[in-house]
């Protein structure tokens, strides 16, 4: 079944008969691994895991836990979205996890993206579904959930949630939770905005999730479906497990922004963009922390290549193969490594990726069955 297509009857019956092979490849992948490999594999994945022990229990008595992430189809993928995603999903797959990845074409007009039109939102999901596709996500262990559809599917069962979350909190506690749409406590918000939070807090519930694999930037409303946990008495809680944001490539730049196109590598971007882009990107010599160059090596390239190539002449100390960050780290803080080595050996290896990704996209394009 193609996840970028509404459902129908049939193709539902497909789909039931290929979830359920699915199931039996991550339970066999799974026996593959020992347990502490599984915990090791998921909680590497999360700059914050809460908790701990929580994680290690489940993988102990669930043999396919539940993982949950989410995304609004809001325009242009940038590369944490469309590579860091890739690598991260393809660990959990591997760890036994089944996947479900939520396409919140709703959530997406309650946020007013795309002016709001939700066939444009819808458009944009079915897009990056095959960016995925192309990168080499490994869909055999996900699922992709329009949320527009299954909340109109089990509705009897979405908004008594929804409104059952509401009434236990306050108008502070919700708003404490706009970070997670990309808006400051201090923007001036819908009534649809204030609601938002209400609502993703519920589908971690409505979908069964073990486990929410997002960003940072979503830790506070994971954290209110925990503290809704202690409220209506439920002993499994969701764990968090929050993956690094990728800052922008600008000074102090936190987060990566859609709005500003400089300030991140786009999955469209050519190899002159690229190479552009990082050229211009903030690297200080002998610092790492606030780095954006280096945290694009640490979190892309290594998980992506296992090693990071440095080009250079003999009497800059000539060519080197760095295999893991900590070295890396070593030579940078030391000076061995100047940011005259490190920017065009990043944009090599962007390339690389990028390059692999458009010629899948170009096959697929090209093959019957993407008609």
């Amino acid at each position: 079944m193609d996840p970028s297509q509404p459902s129908g009857s049939s193709a539902d019956a497909s789909a039931s008969s290929s979830s359920s092979s699915a199931v039996e490849n991550l339970a066999a992948g799974m026996a593959a691994m020992s347990l502490q490999d599984r915990f090791e594999l998921l909680r590497g994945i999360g700059e914050e895991c809460i908790q701990e022990d929580e994680l290690m229990n489940l993988l102990q008595k669930k043999p396919v836990p539940i993982c949950y992430d989410g995304f609004e189809p809001s325009g242009r993928m940038h590369i944490a979205q469309g590579i860091v995603k890739t690598i991260n999903v393809n660990k959990m797959v591997r760890a036994g996890c089944k996947v479900k990845i939520w396409i919140a074409d709703w959530f997406a007009q309650l946020n007013n993206k795309m002016g709001g039109d939700i066939k444009k939102i819808q458009t944009v999901g079915r897009y990056m579904i095959e960016i995925w596709r192309a990168a080499g996500m490994n869909l055999d262990g996900v699922e992709f959930l329009w949320s527009s559809e299954e909340i109109n599917k089990r509705a009897n069962e979405y908004w008594p949630l929804v409104m059952d979350i509401a009434r236990k909190n306050n108008i502070k506690r919700i708003m404490r939770c706009c970070q997670i749409m990309g808006r400051n406590d201090s923007d001036e918000l819908t009534a649809a905005q204030i609601f938002y939070p209400c609502m993703q807090c519920a589908d971690i519930f409505f979908l069964k999730a073990d486990i929410c694999q997002l960003g940072m930037d979503q830790r506070k409303v994971n954290m209110l479906a925990r503290e809704y946990c202690d409220d209506i008495k439920r002993r499994n809680k969701p764990i968090i497990l929050s993956h690094h944001m990728l800052p922008g490539f600008k000074e102090g730049q936190e987060k990566m922004s859609k709005s500003d196109p400089s300030s991140a590598i786009f999955m469209e971007d050519d190899e002159a963009q690229v190479n552009l882009k990082i050229k211009q990107a903030f690297c200080p010599p002998n610092i790492v922390d606030g780095n954006p160059c280096l945290e694009y090596i640490k979190y892309i390239v290594f998980p992506w290549f296992e090693t990071f190539e440095v080009v250079r002449k003999e009497e800059n100390g000539g060519n080197k193969t760095f295999a893991n960050m900590n070295e890396l780290i070593a030579d940078y803080e030391s000076g061995a490594l100047h940011p005259a080595d490190v920017k065009p050996a990043l944009a090599k290896a962007i390339n690389q990726i990028l390059q692999n990704y458009k010629v899948k996209t170009e096959d697929t394009s090209s093959s019957p069955q993407a008609s």
